[in-house]
Order: C-alpha cells, then structure tokens, then sequence
C-alpha cells in the first residue's frame, strides 16, 4: 500500500479538490431529508401552498447539485486512477525489460504478465473506488448520525448500537481476505502460464495430438483458481448478509420505537420519515464501505506483488567506481593484461577467463553448475563456433557475453573490460544477435529488420541478399511492406530464420552472434550464408553456435563442450586430431568423407 501512495503524491492536490467537491456533493444529499423533515413538520401544517413550493424548489436546487456535484468528483477521480495506473504500468513495464535472466526466471514470465495487466486493474479499480464511495460512505455515516441526533436522539441511539457489531464484521473479514486474494492472484499466474504455453504452441499441441492433455492441464489449473476465487469471495461476501441482518433487525427497532414515539406525541411524523431516510443511506453506506475493503482487499495484495518487481535490486548495475567507456584502469594495471580499448577494425575482443555458472533453482540456491571453468580468448575480426549436445551450455556463454547473467565464477570481457563494468545499453549495442526461437513481431518485414533502429533501405537489402532472404521477401505481396503475424506465423521456419539473420546482419555491430540459427535451412542455403558472411563481414567478430559441423568448420576456432565442459577447443584440423568427441560428430554426420 505504501507504493500506492507513492504514486498518488504527484495527484495530492487534484485529490484534495476532488475531495472537497464530493463532501460538497454529499452534504448537498445528506440535507435532502432534512428538509423534507421541515417541510412535513413545519411547513405543510402553516398551510401556505408557495411557502411548500418555495422548500419544493430548494430540494430540487439540493438534488440538482449533489448530482452536479458528484459528476464531477467521479470524474476527476477516473482521471487520478488512470493517471496513476498508466504511470504504475509504465514503471513496472521498463523494471522488467531491465530485470537479469535470473530474475525473469524467479518471478516467471506468466507472472510478470498478470502483474502487467490483472495486478495492476485492481490497484486501479481501488484508487478509482476509494475516492468515489470512501469518501462519500464515511460522510453520509459520521454526518447522517449527527444529524439524526438533531431530529431523534433516542432513536439515533439504537442505530448507534449496530455501528460496533458492524465494524467488528469488516475488520475480520477483511484480514482474512488479504491472503486470500494473494492464492487468487499466484493462481492466476499458473492459469497464465499454461495459457500462454498452449497458444504459442498450439500447432505442437495439435501436431502430437495432446490437446485432451493439455486440456486437462488447464481444467486442473482453472479449477485450483475457482477453488481459490470461491473460497475468497465466500470470505468476503459473508459481511454483506451478515451486515444486512444487523442493519435490518436495527431498522425494525428503529421503526417499532419510532411507532410508540408518533402515538405519545413525542416525535412528528416528518423526522420520522427523515430518520427512515437516514438510515436507508446508512445502510447503504455501511454496504459501500464493505465493497470498498473488499477492493483494498484485492489491491493490497496486488499492490504488494507489483511492489516486488519495482523493488528488485538492479543485479545488472555497473560495477561500483566503473563506467562504460573509461579504460579498465585495474586490468591495465595488471603484469601483463591489455588495456580497454576497441579494435582499429571495429571489432571486438571476447575473452572467457575460468567462467563458471549455474542457474537459480526456484527455491533462490543456485542449481548445480552448467558451465565449469571455460576459459579462451576471440581476437577482433576472429570467428568461433561452439559444438556440443543439446543442454551442454552452449546458448549459456551466448548470455554470459551480452550479460543477461553474471558468472558464478571468473569474468567474461569484452574489449578488456570486464561486462560487469558497461551499462546494459552500451554492451549490447557491441552485439548483433539471433537466438534460438527468436521474435517475428506483428510488423511490416522491413519493420521487423531494422527494429527500430536508423538502417537505411540500401543496407536493409544487402542484409536480406547476403542472409538469402531477398527472394522469398520480393514474392510476398508488398515485399518488405507485407506484414508478419504475431510470431511469424505466416512464414516458414526457414523464412523465419532468414529474416531474423537478416535483422542482425543490418545491424553490423562489433559482435555477430548466431545461436542455432541455421537449423532451419538446408545445406545450399546454408553454405550460401556463410560465404556471405565471410565474404562481406570478415570485420565482425564472430560467434556462431550450430549443431552441424558443416557450420562451423571454417571457423578460426571451435569449442567443443560437453555437460558444460570444454572438451576441445582449436582449428577444425586440430579438434580432428585432438578431440574424439569432435571426430566421432563429424564422422556421423559427414560420413566419414
């Protein structure tokens, strides 16, 4: 909660006139019985019929303004609760497009989503509802009481009874819903998750007939979250029956008093019938303010799941004393290390020194080691490819380069410098990348290449040729117009992958880095891609990660790694040599030519 009140300081004072316009609007509505009460008491016995319209027509003037009144606090409070929000989901969107690899993990990608869009509607909707009903409800309370003492203490004294028993009811219920509406939300998460899995797999799921499965998979998780939903709304749903039978059995009272009252001559019928009044807005008051607790229930755990994103510590800050762009003052001074700087061809200088690395399990421990002592060193200009089996760490060193983690063990630098000492921004401007199961976003083709980026149309079609990709775009209809789907639906693995290479070909950043990104071409295209690259980036420093040897045997040097192990590392002539694991890979698939 306190998170929200940060973000509704900068509104203080637009709540503050709010505020004031709705206890105007609301005492315009608490006066409305009261004159009624006059009316009927001491106007309508004088017998002066324009003495009535006269009051008639300062009822009308009170309801005229209350609803005026009202209008306009509503309104004005929609206006902080979505100002307020769109700041709230602003912040949160750009604290996760800069958490760590770990902590995108730790929170969970379906998570994240549902802070984004159901957390974030409940603060929301709470922010909106407090400045509409909890302002007004405790008005109409405190100020209908008051003034029902002015017209029947007595009376008013039975209707003060109820108040304590009432205010027990909200108070235990709404404790017990916090931790209630916490289940709903983690559960949210989980339906999410599956959601999306299923959705972005779908043509898997239906391609290996499982869609009862994970049909089932989600009826699970759906159930778990109705169970959770019902149990508490059960919760919070027991005050309004509860309050309702108090407010009624207090009602009876007042109106069995009330009765005695008119036949002793004690009170007039007008204030009874204000009473009456009164205690209907009491009543629904008191109802308003269990709806608002309800929603300070839900917002309170929301607000506390947002909260733990935008306080995350930044694991990706540079290292204290250190910035971008300065010479690696402590490496320099090192017997022997090379200063920071980049290479006169515009290249860069990759080096791995004893890196060692494991995962966070979910339980925060880390997993047991993925990467173990890895240690080598690319020069500017030089290219390396990385072999190993499929959960070997191969994509792993691809995201301890651009920094996504930070090593357990050791240091990866670049230029020298070690990652931990750049900005986020200023290393990953150095790479050019493609990664396993990259994005085609729901964009034009030429919108998907230059990603934002200033890339004029000459080099966006040198990219496409020398990623092979030029052809098949200039036979979609608009060519680099034609607009992708969501993930690339409307392309090919192989079409996919082109356009993506072509996206970091465009780029020509100091670091080229392909992660398996040839898997879906055949072996002529293949080939015709890496002449192209030879050929036209030979100033780039190159990593390329690829299962085929094929891929990778022109390469100035190959690691060979094995349960995250380096196993080989050298020219494809001396890993033949050297390495039987790298000969065995290569017999199998080469045919031993």
């Amino acid at each position: 909660m306190r998170m929200i009140l940060h973000y509704l300081k900068p509104h203080r004072w637009g709540m503050l006139c709010g505020f004031l316009i709705k206890v105007l609007g609301t005492f315009a509505d608490l006066g409305l019985p009261w004159v009624l009460a006059y009316i009927l008491d001491n106007v309508v016995p004088l017998g002066r019929i324009s003495l009535v319209l006269w009051w008639g027509v300062v009822m009308a003037g009170l309801a005229v303004a209350a609803r005026l009144l009202n209008i306009k606090a509503n309104r004005m409070a929609s206006k902080v609760a979505r100002d307020t929000i769109e700041v709230i989901r602003h912040d949160l969107f750009h604290k996760i497009l800069y958490l760590s690899g770990s902590q995108t993990d730790a929170f969970g990608i379906p998570s994240l989503i549902s802070r984004l869009t159901s957390d974030s509607y409940n603060v929301h909707s709470m922010i909106g509802r407090v400045q509409r009903i909890g302002v007004r409800a405790p008005i109409i309370l405190v100020g209908g009481i008051l003034i029902t003492f002015t017209l029947e203490p007595v009376l008013t004294l039975v209707l003060i009874a109820t108040l304590p028993l009432l205010s027990v009811i909200v108070y235990r219920v709404s404790k017990k819903g916090i931790p209630l509406y916490t289940k709903v939300s983690q559960s949210v998460d989980s339906v999410v998750r599956v959601m999306r899995e299923n959705i972005s797999g779908i043509r898997v799921v239906k391609a290996l007939s499982k869609t009862d499965y994970e049909y089932g998979r989600f009826r699970e998780n759906n159930r778990v979250l109705a169970e959770n939903e019902f149990k508490a709304g059960i919760t919070m749903a027991i005050s309004s029956p509860m309050m309702n039978l108090i407010l009624n059995l207090g009602l009876t009272a007042i109106v069995v008093v009330g009765a005695y009252r008119v036949n002793a001559g004690d009170s007039g019928p007008g204030g009874i019938v204000a009473f009456l009044s009164y205690f209907t807005m009491i009543l629904n008051a008191m109802m308003s303010i269990t709806r608002v607790f309800v929603d300070i229930s839900k917002a309170t755990a929301s607000a506390d799941r947002i909260a733990l994103v935008l306080a995350s510590e930044d694991e990706l800050a540079v290292r204290e004393g250190l910035q971008a762009g300065q010479e690696d003052a402590h490496a320099a001074g090192k017997e022997g290390a090379p200063a920071a700087q980049v290479s006169d061809s515009g290249a860069a200088r990759i080096e791995f020194e004893h890196v060692s690395f494991g995962y966070h399990a979910k339980d925060g421990k880390k997993d047991k080691l993925c990467l173990k002592d890895i240690d080598f060193r690319i020069m500017p200009g030089e290219s390396l490819g990385i072999l190993g089996a499929t959960g070997s760490g191969k994509s792993t060193i691809a995201n301890l380069m651009m920094r996504f983690y930070d090593v357990s063990e050791g240091c990866v630098k670049i230029d020298g410098r070690d990652v931990r000492e750049y900005t986020p921004q200023s290393l990953r401007e150095k790479f050019s990348v493609v990664f396993q199961n990259d994005t085609v976003f729901n964009d034009s083709l030429l919108e998907n290449i230059r990603f934002g980026r200033e890339i004029d149309d000459a080099a966006v079609v040198r990219a496409a040729k020398d990623a092979c990709a030029y052809d098949f775009i200039m036979e979609k209809e608009g060519a680099l117009e034609y607009e992708a789907a969501i993930g690339g639906a409307n392309l090919s693995g192989g079409q996919k992958q082109r356009l993506l290479i072509t996206r970091a070909l465009a780029g020509r950043s100091e670091i080229l880095v392909l992660d398996d990104s040839s898997s879906a071409l055949d072996y002529k295209t293949d080939a015709k891609l890496r002449q192209a690259i030879r050929a036209g980036y030979a100033g780039m420093t190159i990593v390329m990660i690829a299962q085929r040897v094929s891929s990778l045997m022109g390469l100035d040097h190959i690691l060979v790694l094995e349960d995250g192990e380096a196993i080989g590392y050298g020219t494809h002539e001396e890993l033949m040599e050297h390495c039987a694991v790298y000969r065995e890979i290569y017999e199998v698939q080469m045919g031993g030519m």
